[in-house]
């Protein structure tokens, strides 16, 4: 499965961004209310020169208390994330994210932020894939 069929099969939910220099307490007003795990840090929308995730703050938040939160987002988050295309597969996202420890990935097509891929929604659509192949083989295996 590819990434574009991924995010079709999501639809078209956008891609939460902050701009540089706004403050972390802000993006995790976001994350809180969005109920969502990340936000692409980015001046344009288009361009991801960033990406701040919970577990980002939460370990700010470790090492230097709530002072942490009137930061802004350029000191806490990770810069230049890694990216994915419409046409990369499922299995390669994987094992990118395990091998990064990371859950979310911006999917980018000719230097633009199209999507936003989490490890959720790549497992989903591995599952989906593999029931969709199991039954394809009971099928043949059954003569059907």
């Amino acid at each position: 499965m590819l990434v574009q069929q991924i995010l079709k099969s999501k639809g078209d939910t956008g891609v939460m961004t902050v701009a540089p220099g706004s403050l972390v307490q802000d993006a995790a007003k976001i994350l809180a209310e969005k109920r969502i795990g990340t936000v692409v840090v980015s001046a344009d929308g288009k361009a991801a020169v960033g990406i701040l995730s919970e577990r980002d703050i939460v370990r700010e938040l470790a090492k230097r208390g709530a002072s942490c939160m009137s930061d802004s987002v350029d000191n806490v988050m990770t810069a230049n994330p890694v990216t994915c295309g419409l046409g990369d597969s499922a299995d390669s996202v994987l094992e990118r994210m395990t091998e990064g420890r990371f859950r979310h990935m911006p999917v980018c097509e000719d230097g633009e932020m199209v999507g936003l891929v989490t490890l959720g929604d790549v497992v989903k659509a591995r599952l989906s894939e593999v029931s969709m192949e199991k039954d394809a083989l009971e099928g043949m295996i059954m003569g059907h």
